[in-house]
């Protein structure tokens, strides 16, 4: 996956179909960039397929290897992902077990957003941790029940 990503505007691919698919020959993929609207990514089926196969055996492969030693994963975490030093011993047990079962699941259905938003969502509650005043903050109790909450505008 270190072959370079080119990226063009999406209207060079309306304009020029065909130059801009031709850059897939020396591109893993080409980012379609769009002025109203999230990047678009441009890349042949083959690759997708490929991409994906490796993303599955990989997940899989770890998954087996941590079923055999869980250790592995949480001793890895912290040069793969240095920001898992802020998580507390236990939340990081936690997160290493549930990243394995969601790499997984997401493997297994072909889907890597799961994955994605675990790692977001972890990624959040180690800066948490890592603001002494914010996680004062939050891990303070409640006063109670604030009452009723408004519908958002537009619902």
């Amino acid at each position: 996956m270190s072959m370079p990503l080119e990226s063009v505007p999406f209207s060079e691919l309306l304009r020029q179909p065909a130059e801009t698919t031709e850059r897939l020959a020396r591109a893993r993929a080409v980012r379609l960039r769009r002025r109203d609207a999230a990047d678009l990514v441009l890349m042949s089926a083959d690759r997708a397929e490929a991409e994906g196969e490796v993303v599955d055996l990989t997940a899989r492969l770890l998954a087996s290897v941590v079923r055999r030693d869980p250790a592995l994963v949480r001793e890895a975490l912290p040069t793969v992902l240095p920001w898992v030093r802020f998580l507390p011993p236990g939340d990081l047990e936690q997160m290493a077990s549930e990243f394995v079962d969601t790499a997984e699941a997401a493997a297994a259905v072909g889907n890597t957003a799961a994955v994605s938003q675990f790692l977001t969502e972890w990624r959040h509650t180690a800066e948490i941790h890592a603001d002494p005043d914010l996680h004062r903050v939050l891990a303070a109790s409640s006063a109670g029940d604030f009452g009723p909450v408004a519908r958002p505008a537009g619902e």
